[in-house]
Parts: structure tokens; sequence; C-alpha cells
């Protein structure tokens, strides 16, 4: 099951490079909302991780440089990595969402939303690539599998 997280977490940076990579490259087409996407995308994997950890989080619609967007795929990718090898995914963790409403999940459960909510917020933005005439980037798992 180990293995099969730590690929989950691989297809997800995997995807979130090709979605930085092609808005990078049609910076002059990409509207204010795809680049908010991608930076909500890669600040609520980092706040889940941070969640976990017990560190600070980002906040969740926070516009971060872009030449650090890499580097922060990254970096959440690691801590993503280090959660599952050395986390006991059962441990129950109380948290705030960004309303200050508590909550309570597993560490399996925080890492299996970060990998989903990562997914339909790559949806999101092919949407939005493809309203901007920019080819879309076949995301779906099976893709990268092949």
């Amino acid at each position: 099951m180990k293995e099969k997280l730590i690929d989950l977490f691989e297809y997800t940076r995997h995807f979130n490079m090709e979605m930085i990579k092609v808005i990078s490259e049609n910076r002059a087409l990409v509207d204010d909302k795809t680049v908010s996407f991608i930076n909500h995308t890669l600040n609520a994997q980092q706040i889940w991780n941070a969640r976990i950890l017990g560190e600070e989080t980002f906040e969740v619609w926070q516009i971060n440089p872009f030449e650090s967007l890499v580097e922060l795929n990254q970096k959440n990718f690691l801590k993503s990595i280090d959660i599952i090898n050395n986390r006991d995914w059962d441990t129950k963790i109380e948290y705030q969402n960004s309303k200050g409403t508590k909550f309570e999940n597993t560490v399996f459960e925080m890492l299996f939303h970060a990998v989903n909510h990562s997914t339909y917020h790559r949806g999101q933005i092919n949407a939005l690539l493809k309203q901007n005439g920019i080819t879309t980037v076949l995301t779906d798992y099976i893709f990268y599998k092949r």
C-alpha cells in the first residue's frame, strides 16, 4: 500500500509540473484565474502536509511568485513522501480549516484528499486552458501509467 500511495504522489508531482510548464510556455494567453488555480493546487498540498506535521500553513488562495512553483511542487512532494514513510497513517489529526472550523481526520484520509484535490483542480485548469486556446494536458492517471 505504501508504494501505491507514493505512486499517487509521484503522479501528482508529475502533472503539477506539466501544468506549470504549459502555463509558463503560454503566459501571454493564460488568465489570472488559471494562475490562481495552479497556486491553489500547490498551496492545498502544502496545507495538508503542514496540518499533519503541525507546521505553519500557507493561505488557501495565496499567489506565490511564479518562478517558485517548481520548487514548491518538489518540496510538497518530498514532505508528502516523508509523511508516508514516517507517520502512522491511522493517527487522527485535529486541525482547523481556513474558516476556523475544527475537524479531525486520519493521516491517510488527509493524504488521499491532497491527491484527489489536486486532480480536481488540474481538470479546472485544463478547462481554462482550452477556453484560452491552449492545448490541454492529458492528466488522467492511466496516461501517466502508459
